[in-house]
C-alpha cells in the first residue's frame, strides 16, 4: 500500500476504503507556546477514505 500510494496511485480495498495521497501547500502556522509565526513547508500526506461497508459497520446498533 505504501509503495503504491507513494507512486501517486490509489489503493482501493472493497468494503474497507481507499488509500491515496494528497498534496498540502506551504503555509504559515503559529507556535502555540510563543505565538511566533513559523513556516510549514509543502508536503504530501496520506489520506484514507472509509468505504460504505466500513461506515455502516460502525453505525449499526
Amino acid at each position: 500500500i505504501v509503495k503504491t500510494v507513494k507512486e501517486g496511485d490509489e489503493v482501493a480495498l472493497l468494503g474497507f476504503g481507499t488509500f491515496k495521497s494528497a498534496r498540502r501547500e506551504a503555509r504559515t502556522g503559529r507556535n502555540p507556546t510563543t505565538g511566533a509565526e513559523i513556516h510549514i513547508p509543502a508536503c504530501v500526506q496520506p489520506k484514507f477514505v472509509a468505504g460504505k461497508l466500513f461506515k455502516d459497520a460502525l453505525n449499526t446498533k
